[in-house]
């Protein structure tokens, strides 16, 4: 299958498609850039290591690519500034996206493509990307708090020294500032995670105030994301690929679960090839609950002061 990654000739979506590579997953993997020349020496840079990593057709160009794709993940958008929410985003992120959106209708995706949406902030965007392509609303998927889910069990495992491919906790709501922990259901190796040496309630708190400011503490370290996101697209891509059914917290636009309608958010999702399979209303802390629904209404408000920017 073909992935086409839009903005690859930056950061995160190098990153991406690096991560997919390593993967050798998908059979071919197309890098799409606004400044072609850049995309071509991504692309060839890759295919340059491709003898040691998988036998996969990695090119670069323009929106060409996107009749043949049937994944395509959009990254492009402006960086995010350290003391700068993913929502303060919006105004200048918009015009950017709105336009990436036209150009790919233009080109004629097939209708059986996935639309994934990494640009932020990701679930207003894909919101409008739902709105916008004319694809079925299940095939346009956010990578919503997948990102933030596999920070969250990182730095879980580092501060108890467990395994972190054992350390399973998710984040779920809005990836942003009113992001919601998961503590009901975490767990490591399957023990229940309040019962493991050296949990506690302060600890708890201390963890989740740094996932939540995780994105900003790298971009100030170092400028800006890219490996955890790489995988973070990965996860999901495979999960496309593959059709594995799997369930991720990423974006969509919901349509009752947990009492959320009509906005974009992540909710326990079961991904395939199809895009988004179910999503699942498992049972919460009524506060979970809550907190879910508080990211909604958050959410919803955003939409309405750019839904007419839109048109």
């Amino acid at each position: 299958m073909k992935v086409s990654i839009i903005g690859a000739g930056g950061l995160v979506g190098s990153c991406a498609a690096y991560a997919l590579q390593c993967g050798g997953i998908a059979s071919e993997i197309a890098l799409l850039d606004v400044n072609q020349e850049m995309a071509v020496g991504q692309a060839l840079d890759l295919q340059h290591g491709s003898p040691s990593v998988a036998d996969q057709v990695i090119s670069g160009g323009g929106y060409e690519h996107i009749p043949s794709s049937d994944v395509i993940c959009i990254t492009a958008g402006l960086r995010r500034k350290p003391d700068e929410s993913r929502l303060d985003l919006i105004n200048r992120n918009t015009d950017l996206f709105v336009q990436i959106l036209r150009d790919v209708k233009a080109a004629g995706p097939k209708p059986s493509a996935i639309v994934l949406v990494v640009s932020n902030p990701v679930d207003i965007l894909t919101y409008v990307a739902a709105q916008t392509l004319g694809l079925p609303v299940n095939q346009v998927i956010g990578l919503g708090t997948q990102l933030d889910t596999i920070r969250f069990c990182s730095l879980i495992a580092a501060e108890l020294k467990a395994p972190p491919t054992q350390t399973k906790a998710l984040i779920l709501g809005e990836h942003g500032d009113s992001m919601v922990p998961i503590w009901s259901s975490a767990t490591i190796a399957g023990l229940p995670l309040d019962k493991y040496p050296g949990w506690n309630a302060n600890l708890a708190n201390q963890l989740f105030t740094r996932t939540r400011g995780s994105g900003a503490e790298v971009i100030k370290r170092k400028g800006g994301a890219g490996f955890a996101v790489g995988i973070a697209i990965r996860d999901v891509i495979d999960a496309i690929v593959l059709d594995q059914h799997k369930i991720l917290p990423v974006s969509s636009v919901q349509s009752g679960c947990y009492g959320i309608r009509d906005v974009a958010l992540s909710v326990p999702t079961v991904v395939g090839r199809k895009g988004v399979i179910d999503r699942l209303e498992i049972d919460l802390w009524p506060k979970e609950v809550q907190g879910i629904r508080a990211s909604g209404a958050a959410l919803r408000k955003t939409l309405e002061i750019v839904l007419p920017r839109v048109g």
